[in-house]
């Protein structure tokens, strides 16, 4: 019987594709929505990026994918080194260093005995490298950051970035044309005459003899008598960032915009590509593999040394105000400049639509997945029957200011306008007609059936109807905290939540509302529940809250990014949405609690899949597995949860990760007390095994 079982999950999952990933995972800009500073390469293939917040990332395939890593620091990242695949260093603000042995697998923290903020670190070896910050600050290392000897100031100039040239020989740059330099590893720093008062933000040392350094006003400066002169060779940019060389003589300098190559040392520069976004750094693995990271989490690299660049980052950096599912596949992002987006896959493509308009866009409403309406600024009321392909205006008033809209069936619908006014609709948008209900900005709406509906606003204001927008009754919320969303999951339970982290609940359809404990300070901009128990709010700093009590506690969840979530929609308690600032578009098809941990990279001979642990249990269990190098190699890990009759619950993992142990917990709060499967998949390689969920 038991093997018989097994030939049925087979034949399931090969029908059944499903596409998940644990967490929440990025959809929009891709690969990645991060801002990062700076990038190192020590491989093709391998790097890492860093920047705000302490966030790390790293990719083993070029840069086509990136997976966050750790820090187990907040302050931003300024710089980030790497000797080999396993030893780097990253240095940021209030004298923060950081370290990894493993390849970023765990990064520890080391005494930097500083709170300057570091700009610059570079390593010769494993062991040996320097630290460079404001006010002149000098240090370094001899056991991998064990210990950090801090040099003499020259001087109180800030200093920003550092090069080694080979063991003795360092160089490094900073404020008003600072070069320090040292000809015996650090012991002694001399001054040396740059002949610029710009600003300067990088210096890439080629040999003991050969230097370039650039920085503000388009500065380039070379040296080819090991900094005795330093000869000019600026641009007329306002500013570059990084300079690196992938040969003695091809080099690249990136900043405003631009990307300028040498061919010769340095002596000459050309710029090959203008109009980019604001560029921060680049670097080479090799004589022609180099990467740059910029703006708006622009992404590009070279395989030729520099002579060409292509664009690996991939969509809309505009910033994104609203979202709707109406099933797990088919949704609508709307945003600035007259953005709308739209997903029939489950946001795999998120394709563009022609709005007709450039007006901001805050809203917008689906009640099937061909019909809605989307609002925004200058009057803007805008309308699909075919799922986007074409939209129709429907109203004509550029001094009306609308923020957001609802409808509960095709024709009744109601939409927000700017100060306190109200318009609704008994025909689709036919007509829509006027309601005033007072000076209040009100900013979110939402039907919790039919007629009923329920309007938020600032200084905690909420106003509910009852008969689809033609009267309105105030309630009192308790607070005067501005109410930014709110959502219904039916007519009686409500939530609503808006600045300094503040949520309301009401499980009577409004006649009371009560307040709940966020955990955050942070401004919460969207809200949305599945059913009257499960729900997702999501904010400033990239703040996710979940609950699946109604609220009675909510519960941080990681999301990997501190961009603004301006919106989120569940469909179910597992498939979400959530979006905001400079395009982010992020997904769970998990409820976004579910996180695989890599526990060690250590290559494994085995693929093993162990038994979960407790088992049986209630609600969570972890689940371990090895996998090794042979089957991850261009295949996806899949680790997938199905029922005692085989059918396919829940996807728990299905992506590529490296070689190595890991460990992922699952939670069974959604699922009925029971026996399931869980089944491993990679590549050719698969094995299942049996848990017992006992509530």
């Amino acid at each position: 019987m038991k093997k018989f079982y097994f030939i049925l999950v087979d034949i399931l999952f090969l029908i059944n594709i499903c596409q998940s990933q644990s967490g929440w995972y990025w959809q929009n800009p891709l690969p990645q929505g991060n801002i990062y500073r700076t990038v190192s390469l020590v491989t093709p293939n391998i790097g890492w990026m860093t920047g705000y917040d302490g966030y790390i990332t790293k990719t083993t395939d070029g840069g086509f994918s990136w997976n966050l890593q750790q820090s187990g620091v907040t302050s931003s990242l300024n710089c980030i080194f790497f000797s080999d695949e396993n030893n780097g260093t990253a240095v940021g603000n209030y004298g923060v260093i950081v370290r990894t042995t493993n390849g970023g697998l765990n990064w520890f923290t080391q005494t930097s005995w500083t709170d300057e903020q570091l700009g610059g670190v570079c390593f010769i070896d494993a062991n040996t490298g320097i630290v460079v910050g404001t006010n002149g600050f000098i240090s370094k290392t001899i056991n991998g950051g064990t210990n950090w000897i801090r040099r003499v100031n020259l001087s109180n100039g800030d200093l920003e970035s550092v090069s080694f040239a080979d063991a003795n020989y360092v160089i490094a740059v900073g404020a008003s044309g600072t070069i320090v330099k040292t000809s015996n590893g650090g012991i002694n720093w001399v001054s040396q005459v740059s002949n610029t008062t710009n600003d300067l933000k990088s210096v890439y040392c080629i040999d003991a003899y050969n230097a370039t350094a650039v920085g503000l006003g388009g500065v380039i400066i070379r040296t080819t008598n090991g900094g005795t002169n330093w000869i000019s060779q600026s641009k007329a940019i306002s500013y570059l960032y990084s300079v690196s060389f992938a040969t003695p003589n091809n080099g690249t300098a990136v900043g405003a915009g631009v990307i300028l190559t040498t061919t010769d040392g340095g002596a000459n520069w050309n710029s090959i590509l203008s109009n980019t976004p604001e560029l921060f750094s680049v670097t080479y693995a090799d004589s022609n593999t180099g990467i740059i990271t910029g703006n708006y989490s622009a992404l590009m690299k070279t395989t030729n040394g520099g002579e060409n660049w292509s664009l690996l980052s991939s969509g809309t950096t505009t910033n994104i105000r609203s979202v709707t599912f109406t099933d797990p596949l088919h949704g609508t992002c709307v945003g600035e400049a007259g953005l709308i987006l739209r997903t029939t896959k489950g946001g795999t493509n998120w394709i563009s639509q022609s709005s007709g308009t450039a007006s901001t866009l805050y809203g917008v409403s689906f009640t099937d997945i061909n019909t809605g309406t989307v609002v925004g600024l200058n009057g803007t009321i805008i309308k699909t029957t075919n799922g986007g392909t074409n939209w129709l205006s429907q109203f004509n008033d550029p001094t009306q200011q609308f923020l957001d809209v609802a409808f509960s069936n095709a024709n009744t619908g109601i939409v927000l306008g700017y100060p306190g006014i109200i318009y609704t609709t008994s025909n689709g948008g036919i007509k829509w007609t006027s309601r005033f209900i007072g000076f209040h900005t009100m900013r979110s709406v939402c039907f919790s059936d039919l007629q009923r509906a329920t309007a938020v606003g600032d200084n905690g204001e909420i106003f509910m109807t009852t008969n689809a927008g033609d009267n309105w009754t105030q309630q009192i919320s308790g607070t005067f905290y501005d109410l930014s969303s709110v959502f219904f999951s039916d007519a009686n339970n409500g939530t609503a939540v808006g600045r300094t982290g503040t949520i309301i609940r009401t499980t009577n359809g409004g006649t009371n509302w009560i307040p709940q404990v966020s955990g955050s300070s942070d401004f919460l901009f969207g809200v949305s529940f599945s059913d009257s128990n499960t729900g997702t709010a999501v904010g400033l700093y990239g703040t996710i809250l979940r609950t699946s009590n109604g609220g009675i506690n909510w519960n941080s969840q990681y999301t990997g990014t501190s961009r603004i979530f301006y919106d989120v929609c569940f469909t179910d308690n597992n498939n979400g949405t959530a979006v905001g600032d400079l395009g982010i578009i992020m997904k769970t098809t998990n409820g976004g609690s579910v996180f695989v941990n890599q526990l060690s990279n250590l290559i494994s001979d085995n693929f093993t899949l162990f038994q979960n642990y407790p088992n049986p249990f209630n609600p969570t269990t972890k689940i371990k597995f090895n996998i090794s190098h042979q089957e991850t190699e261009a295949n996806n890990t899949r680790l997938i949860i199905f029922d005692a009759l085989g059918r396919e619950t829940f996807t728990l993992i299905n992506e590529r990760l490296e070689a190595g142990e890991y460990e992922i917990e699952f939670n069974g709060d959604d699922f009925p007390s029971g026996v399931y499967f869980y089944k491993l998949e990679v590549g050719n390689y698969s094995e299942v095994k049996r848990m017992i969920l006992l509530k």
